[in-house]
């Protein structure tokens, strides 16, 4: 026979494990695309292959460009960095990209030294005029943390998110689920 006691200590683990797995289970969180991007766009860093957006890198890219297009948006600045003995960056394979898309060089701006999300944020900032309003260019699942954080570091954002794939891996939106939980408890780590 149990005693109460017991049963009571287990009940907040049982409570954290069902927290855990409704959390795991659920849908992405989303946020609401801008209804209308500001003048800077700031794609933010993803894989490239030897000089060429990864498939991920490119739906940002092929949006960024839609929005480019649409009007009003005269800045693009695509940031992320190179991984060691790399000879691309992702901000200037981003560029070079959007640049043989049709998008005026001196419209692009390559941030070239970031690797993690704080990073692009951050270095895409020191890029800019002081207070520039900038819509953020990510993925789905990336969006909600990525604006996050540029609100937390003081940047006046908003979100336009590309489509995720239809195969995107279930660890990649773990963790960024998993990151946001992190950054909402500990908060930025720079």
């Amino acid at each position: 026979m149990r005693s109460r006691g017991a049963t009571l200590t287990l009940l907040p683990l049982a409570v954290a494990a069902l927290l855990v797995a409704g959390f795991v289970l659920t849908p992405n969180l989303r946020v609401p695309n801008a209804a209308t991007p500001h003048a800077t766009l700031v794609v933010l860093g993803a894989a490239q292959y030897a000089g060429k957006p990864s498939p991920a890198f490119k739906r940002r890219l092929d949006h960024a460009l839609t929005l480019y297009r649409a009007g009003g948006v005269q800045r693009v600045v695509v940031t992320g960095g190179r991984r060691a003995g790399d000879p691309y960056t992702e901000g200037g394979v981003g560029t070079t990209y959007l640049a043989r898309q049709g998008v005026p060089a001196g419209d692009l701006i390559a941030e070239e030294r970031s690797r993690t999300t704080v990073q692009n944020l951050q270095n895409a900032r020191a890029a800019l005029p002081p207070h520039t309003p900038l819509t953020l260019v990510t993925d789905e699942a990336h969006a909600p943390r990525a604006l996050a954080l540029a609100r937390a570091i003081g940047l006046n954002a908003n979100v336009s998110a590309s489509p995720l794939s239809t195969r995107v891996s279930r660890s990649y939106l773990l963790r960024e689920k998993v990151a946001l939980v992190a950054y909402a408890l500990i908060g930025i780590r720079l």
